[in-house]
């Protein structure tokens, strides 16, 4: 197996600026508790970096920072305190954990986020954030714990055409290269 990347913790302060941004000021009413200095203290440093389940497992298990809970149709932005920094060449795809998917229709919003090398040098740190929707058409509700499994990253090598001459530096994360 190569070895073509290395998972790390954002800054604290980076941690906060996103929490604060996106639980706080979420609309959907998921996480309703005071939540200081503290509080996002302890939720930082329980934040675990993204491991393979089995020598054989090619995903690598990201755990939730908090819990929450999505009925049908919810949506959440949940800042993982995660950044990686992956090898030119390289990608990281994530998926919702296939038993939630098929549990829950768990999905992702944008179905499939793409972590792109040169992500983990943006001005946010290349902190990733997924966002979720239950999309049960059961009427199941999904509740996730602070430290249960729910997203897993996939490193997949990638090529470019013989004509390539791309010299754009990204800066941001969702729609930032659109800015370029």
């Amino acid at each position: 197996m190569k070895r073509i990347a290395r998972f790390e913790k954002v800054s604290f302060n980076q941690f906060k600026k996103d929490f604060i941004k996106v639980i706080y000021n979420n609309e959907t009413d998921v996480f309703n508790a005071e939540c200081g200095d503290e509080k996002l203290t302890t939720i930082y440093e329980n934040i675990k970096l993204p491991t393979r389940a089995t020598k054989g497992s090619a995903g690598y298990d990201f755990v939730s920072p908090i819990t929450f809970t999505l009925y049908p149709n919810d949506s959440i932005l949940i800042p993982t305190g995660i950044r990686v920094k992956i090898d030119e060449g390289w990608v990281l795809k994530c998926y919702p954990r296939s038993s939630l998917g098929f549990k829950y229709r768990l999905q992702f919003d944008n179905l499939t986020p793409i972590i792109d090398s040169d992500y983990f040098y943006s001005d946010n740190e290349g902190h990733i954030l997924f966002k979720l929707t239950n999309d049960s058409r059961n009427g199941k509700d999904v509740t996730i714990n602070a430290g249960d499994k729910f997203a897993q990253g996939i490193f997949v090598e990638y090529g470019i055409t013989v004509d390539d001459e791309c010299e754009n530096i990204r800066n941001g994360g969702i729609g930032s290269t659109n800015k370029v």
